[in-house]
């Protein structure tokens, strides 16, 4: 986006986003309703000048992140004059949020983990200890680590935290095959 709010740039996902529910190859003039699209949602009401950090389009909310790009500009070969890169561009990313109950149940599936061995892992990602996950889920800390332990193994990690490393490269991946992107990031 450019100083007006204007679209620069985007990918095919951020225009699936922005213009929902009609297609953006529908859409025309597209720039126009982007801009439209981008002022009525993601400025914040009480400051003009900042973007919000949450919308929503349809049943979806969204992360909005903003990022000042620093484009240095050098002057042509030959000549003293500068590049015609605008100034004052801001890098937009829309990622989805995602619901951590469909998270898990993609998990599950996609790992073949059981409803126990689930809610295990739903314990470690809120970061609860073993003997904390064994008082809520009313069993022996043993029996946490021999859950945790199939999880190891069904993941193929060695350790509590390459469980959540691979839940969090795993949603990853599902959020990029499942839904589209923002500007420049996952959707």
């Amino acid at each position: 986006m450019d100083a007006s709010l204007s679209v620069v740039a985007s990918n095919a996902e951020a225009l699936q986003i922005l213009t929902f529910p009609a297609r953006p190859e529908n859409i025309h003039p597209l720039k126009t309703t982007l801009t439209h699209r981008i002022c009525a949602d993601l400025v914040e009401r009480q400051s003009p000048f900042r973007l919000v950090s949450e919308f929503q389009s349809a049943k979806r909310t969204y992360f909005c992140r903003s990022f000042p790009l620093d484009v240095a500009a050098k002057p042509k070969t030959g000549n003293d004059k500068k590049s015609s890169v605008p100034e004052g561009l801001l890098v937009v990313m829309l990622e989805r949020k995602c619901n951590e109950a469909v998270m898990i149940a993609e998990i599950s599936a996609r790992f073949g983990l059981t409803a126990r061995e689930c809610e295990t892992v739903q314990f470690l990602l809120d970061g609860f200890t073993s003997k904390e996950i064994a008082n809520r889920m009313k069993i022996s800390p043993h029996t946490v680590k021999a859950f945790i332990r199939l999880v190891m193994l069904k993941m193929g990690v060695s350790t509590r935290s390459g469980i959540i490393g691979r839940i969090v490269g795993s949603t990853v991946g599902l959020e990029s095959g499942s839904s589209g992107n923002g500007f420049t990031g996952s959707h």
